[in-house]
């Protein structure tokens, strides 16, 4: 890993939640300063590196800090503490539920998401037409994503992502989303992307086949620490062991 460039440096991250406990608003009147705030740690002094044009696996139990960890990359996210560096690489993230503004039109979120990818409004333009070509949505292209279905949305987030191309690829669980036709189709355009070496890539996925395919590597989260990273298959054969 030494002689490799490197993509993503992440060092020391830690990341907590502070979760308020529901309460009435009556009772919250008198025991407001009394209630107690517990804090959950989704990301536990983890250190990793990514090198240029890896494709990395991300597995674990729900709540096992993977999606967190993922916005943190893309900066969505403040760390409490530690770094993480993409040495001046831009970055995307393709999740469904992130980065979307639910009331203007998909088209509209194609040019805002593009320009806060980094790219100009003319790049973004240029490319408008074969995103809109890609993602399938034909007159709702031009109807506010808060009337999408999740399937809508996921074409649309990955379509933005899968043709302005960016060098780091964050991808949570959005290739499990979406009708079968669309599934075949993106998995081409991801291993599409992929082959290029200069592009670094960071999946978030349930599915072992998917990961067995596409990554080079692999990381086990398990309670917000890193509990395996090494090859593909070895993770995964421990990570499936361990679940089952």
């Amino acid at each position: 890993m030494e002689d490799r460039e490197i993509a993503i440096d992440v060092k020391n991250l830690e990341i907590s939640y502070r979760c308020l406990k529901t309460f009435s608003i009556r009772k919250s009147l008198f025991q407001l300063k009394k209630s107690k705030v517990e804090v959950f740690e989704a990301v536990r002094d983890v250190s990793f590196q990514v090198p240029k044009g890896e494709i990395m696996g991300m597995v674990g139990r729900n709540g096992s800090g993977k999606s967190t960890m993922l916005r943190a990359i893309a900066g969505i996210i403040a760390p409490d503490s530690g770094t993480i560096d993409l040495h001046g690489h831009n970055v995307s993230l393709m999740s469904i539920g992130v980065g979307f503004q639910k009331k203007l039109s998909g088209r509209e979120n194609i040019l805002l998401s593009g320009m806060l990818l980094g790219f100009s409004e003319k790049q973004v333009r240029d490319k408008m037409d074969e995103i809109i070509k890609f993602a399938e949505l034909g007159r709702f292209i031009d109807m506010p994503v808060k009337t999408y279905s999740s399937g809508m949305y996921s074409k649309l987030a990955f379509s933005i992502t899968a043709v302005l191309e960016s060098d780091i690829m964050l991808i949570d669980e959005v290739l499990s989303v979406g009708d079968a036709k669309f599934k075949k189709k993106s998995y081409r355009k991801m291993k599409e992307l992929i082959s290029n070496k200069n592009r670094t890539v960071v999946i978030v996925s349930h599915s072992s086949d998917t990961l067995r395919k596409l990554c080079t590597s692999l990381m086990w989260l398990h309670n917000g620490k890193i509990r395996m990273l090494g090859k593909t298959d070895e993770v995964l054969e421990a990570y499936e062991k361990f679940m089952n």
